[in-house]
């Protein structure tokens, strides 16, 4: 088993943190992974992707030019990296924003209101959590829950009080998913 995700947005949407919290719940369950963050040098409104490589082996690279899944927070990133996505792979879009690009007609399109579902049910900045929602629910890579737990490791202490925020995210962002 071999799964290549690339998760891309503005930078301050919290890709990164995605990513890492992917990352350590696909290592909690046993499966090797490597991940591989990159960012331009603004703070906020640069572009931002991490690319996390799943296997049940070893995994020789962090790198993939060809992904099987790609999560994409906003519209430039659909322009930027759609063309990376393997035919037949999974394709979550966040559909709260125009997409004025066009989608594989090979690929399992998951359209998500990522941004309408956060600031619903926690605020803006729960983009990210909403889109990992989505994407453990889509290819059930992870249990959702182990999602919550890793999530909880990793943010400080003074962070916890935004945890039922964020687990609303990522329930929200699976519900979503498994009707898409």
């Amino acid at each position: 088993m071999r799964q290549e995700v690339l998760m891309a947005g503005t930078g301050g949407q919290g890709v990164l943190l995605a990513g890492q919290v992917l990352a350590q719940a696909v290592l909690d369950q046993g499966l090797e992974v490597s991940s591989y963050p990159s960012y331009t040098p603004e703070v906020r409104g640069g572009r931002a992707n991490v690319t996390v490589i799943i296997a049940d082996g070893p995994v020789g690279s962090p790198v993939a030019s060809q992904v099987g899944t790609l999560v994409l927070f906003d519209s430039i990133a659909v322009r930027d990296h759609v063309h990376q996505l393997r035919p037949g792979g999974l394709l979550i879009v966040n559909s709260s924003l125009p997409i004025d690009h066009e989608l594989p007609a090979t690929a399992r399109v998951v359209r998500v209101p990522a941004l309408d579902l956060a600031n619903e049910l926690a605020s803006e900045k729960a983009v990210n959590m909403v889109m990992l929602g989505a994407y453990v629910a889509a290819s059930g890579i992870v249990p959702l829950e182990s999602i919550g737990e890793t999530l909880r490791k990793l943010l400080p202490e003074r962070h916890h009080k935004l945890m039922p925020a964020n687990l609303a995210a990522i329930e929200g962002g699976a519900k979503a998913a498994q009707a898409s």
